[in-house]
């Protein structure tokens, strides 16, 4: 299983550069989407006294994980798990605070490029699309399942697709007639409903079948309960680094640093402030921080990702 989840890790030395830790004492860092260990790797081998806790919900991350971090066995510990349950997890391993979170959000390369896990739509395979394959939910059972609306709202939220309503509507009368099952019936209504995409924007099965993902694994509702809950856990001057794929996922880290970091929650309008907040987070990132020109040529799929980070400072 673990010979099959193969990743390179985007902005890799961006992440080295900024989560640091201390050197005179030992540290601890959670990595909530372990993924093969790429990220957990570089940082474990730069900081010696770095001990890991390691979440993953995908079996085949983890065992891959489990191989690449051989090298630091005394000082990791992996659990299988969602990363939004990560302050639960910290404390049943006797977690109480850490110094670094590492959130690496979405799909992953070796995830995409199996068949049998239904995420890609270049690929014959089951719609199935589970990071975590012990779910009831997949992509077929939404699609032969849900609510006409309930479809539209997938579409246009998720995926932004243009004619959301229309393909919708296509989705419940052909699922009459043949229930979906593999990645080429779907592939087939967008390409009858939707049509080709024109050049240079992303084909429309591409916006479909990210939406369908995003909504089968919960991915939206995942990082935003897993954000309050990973600044709480830090120490002060501990620091969250959060890596995100698309624009829906980057406005919620972008929007939550600015609110943690914001010294008054007032109404507009008000004289004075009168909530007496006070801010839990320093921005460290001013803009998403991207892959450059080298990355990019050695790996294509860092293209659209977006690293931001923030210290906490009481």
């Amino acid at each position: 299983m673990a010979e099959l989840f193969e990743h390179i890790p985007v902005l890799g030395a961006e992440v080295l550069e900024f989560l640091t830790f201390p050197a005179d004492r030992p540290a601890r860092l959670i990595d909530g989407t372990l993924g093969g260990g790429g990220h957990s790797a570089m940082l474990l081998r730069r900081y010696p006294q770095l001990a890991l806790l390691g979440i993953d919900r995908d079996e085949a991350a983890l065992a891959k994980a489990a191989e690449t971090l051989a090298f630091a066995s005394g000082r990791t510990r992996f659990v299988r798990g969602n990363y939004s349950e990560l302050a639960g997890i910290a404390a049943e391993n006797g977690w109480k605070k850490v110094d670094g979170i590492l959130l690496d959000i979405g799909v992953s390369s070796p995830q995409i490029d199996r068949p049998e896990r239904g995420f890609s739509w270049r690929a014959e395979g089951p719609l199935d699309m589970r990071m975590d394959r012990r779910s009831e939910l997949t992509a077929s059972r939404l699609l032969n399942t849900a609510a006409e609306r309930e479809l539209e709202r997938i579409f246009r939220e998720y995926g932004e697709v243009a004619k959301s309503r229309k393909l919708a509507a296509a989705v419940v009368r052909a699922r009459q007639e043949k229930p979906f099952a593999v990645t080429s019936d779907l592939v087939a209504l967008c390409d009858g409903v939707l049509g080709r995409s024109r050049p240079g924007q992303l084909p429309a099965p591409t916006l479909v079948f990210q939406a369908l993902r995003i909504a089968v694994n919960d991915e939206l509702g995942e990082l935003e309960r897993a954000l309050p809950a990973a600044t709480e856990l830090l120490n002060r001057e501990g620091r969250l680094a959060v890596i995100s794929f698309h624009s829906l996922e980057d406005r919620i880290v972008k929007n939550f640093f600015r609110d943690e970091a914001a010294s008054c929650s007032c109404p507009p309008g008000l004289p004075v402030c009168i909530c007496g907040k006070i801010p839990a987070l320093q921005v460290v990132t001013r803009k998403a921080v991207t892959a450059g020109p080298e990355e990019l040529e050695k790996n294509r799929r860092s293209a659209p990702a977006k690293l931001r980070v923030a210290e906490k400072i009481i």
